[in-house]
């Protein structure tokens, strides 16, 4: 059938002619990558995340109540260049909405490098399947983490204990966005100091982590921009603001005070934080 339907690709493939798409960066912090991952997203827990193209080194990766609105985003992006101290040469991202926010800080971060604003490129649109350092990423991501949290996630859904409405997200997102945090920030840190092998790439082998703060070893050089700490400010002003809130004000200081009149302990686990869910779930139906 493949061969009546694609007769020269057929060929190609027997000759070993298809490439697949190679990979070039110069170095570190010459282009992040910018891309959300909704697996969890229809629970309420939203990620987000950005790698660096070079180094492969995860810059961030957060959860949050929404990963298209373009504050948080932002937030998350001016987070990382303050912590840096400068902001790559390049972005790139997909089409959404969600990225405006950090496409006009990173032109404006970058506006006294003598670019022509009109035409300039410092952040780079396009389709996420071509966004190929953080897409192909989010595969490892569901295997070191989000995997068991799809599972138990649905299970809940299919037993009628999850309906979608707003009660039942934001309870999810009291529950468990605090544990999904951790358990990312941990995937971060093992994968930042964890040992790439050699390939047939152009990228370098090595750990994300010295990759990124040692080019010299591969002979290369450090592309991040230098900005001034009143820059920042400018764009935290267009950022969402900081909050220790995981779900809905009400509900969250609801559900704290009822925990705290039980003694009950936060969820170290996902088995304790849905045990958690459901008993907050079942008290609050009997309150309506």
């Amino acid at each position: 059938m493949l061969r009546m339907l694609d007769p020269q690709g057929v060929k190609l493939r027997q000759r070993r002619c298809l490439r697949r798409r190679q990979y070039f960066s110069k170095g570190p912090n010459y282009c992040w990558h910018i891309d959300s991952y909704d697996k969890l997203k229809p629970y309420g827990l939203c990620i987000n995340g950005c790698i660096d193209g070079y180094s492969r080194k995860l810059i961030w990766l957060k959860a949050g109540r929404s990963n298209s609105d373009p504050k948080v985003i932002a937030k998350y992006f001016i987070d990382a260049v303050e912590e840096y101290g400068g902001c790559p040469t390049f972005m790139r991202g997909d089409m959404g909405t969600e990225n405006v926010r950090v496409a006009a800080m990173q032109k404006f971060l970058r506006r006294s490098d003598g670019l022509d604003i009109e035409n300039d490129r410092t952040f780079i649109y396009g389709k996420s399947t071509l966004n190929t350092r953080i897409e192909s990423w989010w595969g490892i991501l569901r295997k070191e983490c989000c995997q068991i949290w799809m599972e138990e996630l649905k299970v809940l859904r299919d037993n009628g204990f999850f309906s979608g409405n707003a009660l039942d997200i934001n309870l999810v997102q009291f529950c468990l966005m605090r544990l999904l945090q951790d358990e990312l920030d941990d995937v971060m840190m093992v994968w930042n100091t964890h040992r790439i092998r050699a390939n047939r790439t152009n990228s370098p082998a090595g750990r994300p982590l010295s990759l990124h703060l040692l080019p010299d070893m591969e002979n290369v050089e450090d592309h991040l921009c230098d900005v001034s700490e009143e820059e920042i400010e400018v764009c935290r002003t267009e950022c969402a603001e900081e909050t220790i809130y995981t779900c809905e004000e009400e509900l969250f200081e609801l559900c704290c005070l009822h925990m705290e009149e039980n003694n009950w302990n936060l969820p170290k686990a996902i088995t304790e934080a849905i045990d958690l869910y459901l008993r907050l779930r079942n008290w609050l139906l009997t309150q309506l």
